[in-house]
C-alpha cells in the first residue's frame, strides 16, 4: 500500500443526504466513540460509552483535507460533522468549525446526539456552525435508557435542559431530530412528553425519522409511512418526515480516481445502498455495483438485507 493511501482520511463522500443534499462528511473520532449506545445505531453496538472529551485527531490535518475537497470543484452542499460517534466529544471541534468557516461559505452542519450540550464549553464550540441537528429520542427516563442506552452520567432531563440552553445562545438553525423505533418510543404518552420537551427547546424544525439502515439491535424496527404521518400531526406544522434522497446524479462528479478508497471511506462509517454510492461517486449503478461485489468477494465489505433493501457495511 502506498504512503498516500496509508494516511488517515477524516472525510467521506460527499454522500447523498436525505436532508442536506450532497454532504461532505467530517469524521473527527475513532470508530464508535460515543456517549450513547442506541439500539438503532447504524455503526453497530458498543456497550463501552464515554463522556470524556479529547482532541482525538489533529485539527490542522482535518482542515487541510476539507480545503482540498472544497478546492476540487465537486458539488458539496454541506460540510457535516458526523461519522464514527458523537462529534462534540472531540475537544477541538470548535477550532475546526472556525477554520472551515474562514475558508468557505459552504454551510457547516453538526449532527449531535445532544448529550454534551449541558456543557457551556460545548455550546460555545458549536456557535459558529450554520445548522445543528441535535437528536432527542426520549423525554422519559425509562424510555431514554431503553432506546439510547446512555453513559451512566447522562439523564433525559439533563439533555433537554442542555438543548434549551443551546437554543437561547445559538443564532443558527436547529433541526431537532426524533428517531422513532416501533414499540420503544412511539407510544402516545411518550410522544406528548417529547412534544412538551420540543416546546421548551423551540427548534426551527422537528424532523421525524425511523430505522432506515440496519440497526445495532435487530429487534429495532421502523414505523410505516401512515404511522409516521400520524405522529407528524402530533407535533404540528414545524414537523416533517425525513424523505428519501431524490436525485439521479451528482453533476460534475466523475467516479473517484481511487474509487475503492472512496467506497471504503463511506462504508466504514455507515451502511449504504448501491444507489447511494453511485450518486456519491458519480458513476452508474452497474459500475459501482461491480466494484461493491468485488470488494465483497475480497472480504473487505459485506452485504446485509434490511427491510428488503440491500446495504453494504463494514466487515
Amino acid at each position: 500500500m502506498s504512503e498516500r493511501r496509508s494516511k488517515p482520511t477524516y472525510l467521506y463522500g460527499p454522500v447523498p443526504s436525505r436532508r442536506l443534499g450532497y454532504s461532505l462528511g467530517v469524521d473527527i473520532l475513532p470508530f464508535k466513540t460515543c456517549s450513547l449506545d442506541c439500539v438503532y445505531c447504524q455503526l453497530g453496538a458498543e456497550p463501552k460509552t464515554t463522556v470524556r472529551r479529547a482532541e482525538f485527531v489533529p485539527a490542522r490535518a482535518v482542515l487541510a483535507q476539507v480545503r482540498k475537497a472544497v478546492a476540487s470543484g465537486q458539488r458539496i452542499d454541506a460540510i457535516t460533522f458526523s461519522g464514527s460517534g458523537e462529534p462534540t466529544l472531540n475537544s477541538g471541534i470548535g477550532t475546526i468549525i472556525r477554520g472551515i468557516k474562514r475558508s468557505t461559505r459552504i454551510p457547516v452542519v453538526v449532527l449531535t446526539n445532544s448529550s454534551c450540550l449541558a456543557s457551556p464549553g460545548v455550546r460555545r464550540d458549536l456557535r459558529q456552525a450554520d445548522i445543528v441537528v441535535p437528536s432527542l429520542d426520549a423525554a422519559d427516563e425509562a424510555v431514554f435508557r431503553k432506546v439510547n442506552r446512555p453513559h451512566a452520567g447522562l439523564t433525559a432531563a439533563k439533555i433537554v435542559a442542555g438543548l434549551a440552553a443551546f437554543r437561547r445562545e445559538f443564532q443558527g438553525q436547529i433541526w431537532l431530530e426524533i428517531m422513532l423505533v416501533r414499540g420503544v418510543n412511539d407510544g402516545p404518552r411518550h410522544l406528548q412528553k417529547l412534544k412538551a420537551a420540543a416546546a421548551l427547546i423551540r427548534p426551527d424544525r422537528i424532523q421525524l425519522n425511523t430505522v432506515v439502515r440496519p440497526p445495532a439491535v435487530k429487534s429495532a424496527r421502523p414505523l410505516g409511512p401512515a404511522e409516521m404521518e400520524k405522529i407528524r400531526k402530533v407535533f404540528g406544522e414545524s414537523a416533517e418526515i425525513i424523505a428519501d434522497f431524490n436525485a439521479t446524479a451528482r453533476p460534475g462528479a466523475p467516479v473517484a480516481v481511487d474509487a475503492e478508497a472512496a467506497v471504503l471511506a463511506v462504508v466504514g462509517r455507515r451502511p449504504v445502498t448501491t444507489r447511494d454510492l453511485a450518486l456519491s461517486l458519480g458513476g452508474s449503478v452497474e459500475e459501482v455495483g461491480d466494484l461493491l461485489e468485488g470488494l465483497g468477494s475480497a472480504g473487505k465489505i459485506r452485504a446485509v438485507v434490511h427491510h428488503k433493501k440491500v446495504y453494504w457495511e463494514k466487515v
